[in-house]
């Protein structure tokens, strides 16, 4: 199973925000699927992953919606 939350209409930095509250609920190898569709994420949310000790498995954009399915590392 794969949490998921939907942060669309939200502006930087919360989507990263958001995703740091919600994996620090998960337990480790947890993964999270984060949605938005602020421009900004295609930065933020990579350099978070790598920041955090998270791994992001995917980043995919269709129609100015981008999904990330980031999975929870132990560093948190």
């Amino acid at each position: 199973m794969i949490d998921s939350i939907d942060t669309r209409g939200l502006k930087c930095p919360l989507p990263v925000l958001k995703a740091r509250k919600r994996l620090k609920s998960l337990e480790d190898g947890a993964r999270l699927e984060l949605v938005a569709d602020d421009p900004a994420a295609v930065i933020d949310v990579p350099h978070f992953c790598t920041e955090q000790g998270h791994r992001l498995e995917s980043q995919s954009q269709e129609d100015g919606v981008l999904t990330f399915v980031i999975q929870k590392g132990s560093a948190d």
